[in-house]
């Protein structure tokens, strides 16, 4: 388990490395654990999160664990939130994990909701 979670963090500096969010181009960054998983819109530069969107909020709450539909739909909250506030562009930030499944269902809705990576 240990080096499961180093292996990703390296992997997650490597991309921060070249994925950075500005005010009009922020992160969108995933965080996915065992049982749900998490997205934000982050401009780097001032340092805060324009919007949010996880299956912890109380609509989500009802299913037991966190599926490649639920991803999408939190992609489509965190979109939705994120054009809200007039953001219309990102930069995934698919922080160490593989693109695929969860991860890139999240992106998929994403890209549905409007956002453009």
């Amino acid at each position: 388990m240990i080096k499961r979670v180093t292996g990703r963090k390296r992997r997650h500096n490597r991309v921060r490395k070249k994925v950075h969010g500005t005010a009009e181009r922020p992160r969108l960054a995933v965080f996915r654990s065992s049982k749900h998983i998490y997205a934000q819109v982050i401009d780097d530069v001032s340092g805060r999160t324009i919007a949010s969107a996880s299956t912890m909020e109380p609509e989500f709450r009802l299913d037991k664990a966190a599926t490649v539909e639920t991803a999408s739909e939190v992609g489509r909250r965190v979109a939705e939130r994120a054009k809200a506030t007039g953001i219309e562009s990102v930069v995934f930030d698919r922080a160490g994990y593989r693109y695929h499944g969860r991860v890139a269902s999240v992106a998929d809705g994403a890209r549905t909701a409007g956002l453009r990576f």
